[in-house]
């Protein structure tokens, strides 16, 4: 793609223009009681705010974040490095997308499988990776639910790398901000892979799906997440003045939805007085839904879901975010390099990958908007 072409598709307004009434009202929207979030300073740990933060719930491609936290810790232990040549296996390239088609036998360096897990949230680099520091997977899924034990997150457990739905895989939301947190705490030197805009692998130049990244004010990560039986959900960090918010948004029923709940709580932060006085640490779990699973895929894959979702785009297909806090970039979009170790095969050709059950029929690739589409399976 062209630098002009670049600069189109930074320009593309992914937002209606709102008045000024307008976007006050819209800051003061609650999120939808129905969807599980939380708010946390991550320098004190104190809740900001926060609604069936105890509520089980599929974790989706948000499990990605406790495989980084799990290599990360391996990277400290002296087992791996940056380095390190992560090499496919027939069982990672066996992943369903969202994926990079890598062949198996083909190698990267744990550096660009971690910037290409945490920008396209590909599948089957997170098995690669999980067989590079495990052995195997289910010896790295083991080593991820130790460490998740260690930090707290009592009412989580993981049966794979990478999200894809499974049984016996949940989370909360409190969960995930005990896991958010201790990324920023543990592994400070690590942050700068949370914010990428994006990656290039010589071929193709990849976005990063989080939304809110070089869109809205002091955005620094974190992870996006989708299945049907979870829904849209994602995971936002922003720093300001030298203080950082961490934020968990679950079950909201459009990419634009989870965008605009993200950016409107880290906003409500940063600029009003917070409405509990709970850390992390002494918050109880409180409310319904801590004895089983929660399932919403007849909302979310299904005609009824499908409706919401075409409302959240434009004429031209742009996604229509409402969030007055979410801006256009104004520069164009820094890539930097991941993709295989130079000397092998040539890197494979972009896949088009369906949008998920529900949708309108169609494909990603080279689509002009500022915002992949869901894929058919986590993200």
């Amino acid at each position: 793609m062209s630098t002009s072409h670049f600069r189109l598709f930074a320009a593309l307004r992914p937002l209606s223009f709102v008045s000024a009434a307008t976007a006050v009202f819209l800051a003061s929207v609650p999120l939808a009681q129905a969807n599980p979030h939380i708010l946390v300073d991550v320098q004190t740990g104190r809740v900001l705010e926060h609604e069936e933060a105890f509520r089980k719930w599929y974790p989706a491609s948000l499990t990605k974040l406790m495989t980084v936290y799990t290599v990360f810790d391996a990277i400290r232990a002296g087992q791996i490095s940056l380095d390190t040549p992560v090499v496919i296996s027939k069982r990672a390239a066996a992943q369903p997308a969202a994926k990079m088609y890598f062949k198996p036998g083909q190698k990267l360096t744990l550096d660009s499988a971690l910037k290409i897990l945490l920008v396209k949230s590909a599948n089957d680099v997170a098995v690669a990776v999980a067989e590079a520091i495990g052995g195997t997977q289910e010896g790295f899924v083991t080593r991820m639910n130790g460490e998740a034990l260690k930090l707290g997150m009592t009412d989580s457990h993981f049966v794979n790398p990478n999200g894809l739905p499974g049984k016996g895989q949940y989370t909360t939301a409190r969960d995930l901000a005990v896991l958010t947190v201790a990324l920023r705490r543990d592994f400070p030197q690590y942050a700068g892979y949370f914010s990428l805009e994006g990656f290039t692998n010589g071929q193709q130049n990849v976005p990063n799906l989080n939304m809110l990244i070089g869109r809205f004010a002091g955005a620094d990560g974190m992870k996006t997440g989708f299945i049907c039986a979870s829904g849209f959900n994602q995971i936002g960090s922003a720093t300001r003045n030298g203080r950082t918010l961490v934020s968990v948004v679950l079950g909201t029923d459009s990419l634009a939805a989870r965008a605009d709940a993200t950016a409107n709580l880290l906003q409500k932060g940063f600029t009003t007085q917070p409405a509990s006085n709970d850390t992390l640490g002494s918050l109880r779990p409180y409310g319904s839904g801590q004895d089983q699973v929660t399932d919403i895929s007849a909302d979310i894959c299904s005609a009824k879901g499908a409706k919401v979702r075409s409302e959240t785009r434009d004429e031209v297909g742009r996604m229509k975010v409402l969030s007055p806090y979410i801006q256009p970039m104004d520069h164009d979009p820094q890539f930097v390099f991941a993709g295989l170790i130079p000397g092998q095969d040539p890197q494979p050709a972009a896949q088009p990958e369906k949008m998920a059950r529900g949708d309108t029929a169609g494909a990603i690739a080279n689509v002009p908007v500022p915002v992949p589409m869901p894929r058919p399976t986590s993200f």
